[in-house]
This record gives structure tokens, sequence and C-alpha cells, in this order.
């Protein structure tokens, strides 16, 4: 289960980096990656939740940087489909912190 969490993480990191290019060059962000990045993430998230209910010990450093993360990622998303300004600080934010959270996850697994 934290290996399936790993690896939606990492798309999700993947695609956010496409998205981040597009912000920071103050582009649209195209639609189809943003309403992918986020279910992915999201799947990981869920996927790390129910692990930490059910083992002992569990990365729960990592789980509330990602849950800090995701509610970044519902500002955003909410910005972007509202507003044509999409803050370049909060994108960077919510990036840095979900990566922070995977380095996290990472050395907790392995």
């Amino acid at each position: 289960m934290i290996t399936a969490a790993i690896v939606l993480f990492s798309l999700a990191a993947l695609l956010g980096i496409f998205l981040l290019i597009f912000v920071l060059r103050g582009k649209e962000t195209p639609k189809a990656i943003t309403f992918t990045h986020g279910p992915i993430a999201f799947t990981g998230l869920v996927l790390l939740i129910i692990y930490a209910f059910q083992y002992s010990p569990a990365p729960i450093a990592s789980l509330i940087l990602f849950i800090i993360a995701a509610l970044g990622g519902f500002v955003l998303i909410f910005r972007d489909l509202t507003t044509s300004l999409m803050p370049k600080w909060l994108a960077l934010l919510h990036g840095l912190i979900a990566v922070t959270g995977f380095v996290l996850l990472l050395k907790f697994a392995f």
C-alpha cells in the first residue's frame, strides 16, 4: 500500500512540475493535466491515510505535510478556475511542501 502511494505521489509530482512551469511563465495551465494531477495525488493521500491507520509506526509527518499541500492545492485549483491570476508563490509553496512530505515518506519507507 505504501509502495502504491509512493508511485502515485511520484506521478503527481511529475505532473505538478509540468503545471508549475506554466504557472511560473504566467501561462494558462492545461486543464486536462490539472484535473489529472489532483485526483492522482488525492488517491495517494487516501492510501497513505489508510496505511497510517493500519500500521505502526506510521509516517505521520509526511501525512501532515501532504494534507497541508492538498489544502494549498484546493486553493490553487479554485484560483485557476475562477480567476486568471495564479499566485506563483503559492504554487511554489504547494510544491515545496509536497516534495518535503515525499522525501519524508521515502525516508520512512526505505
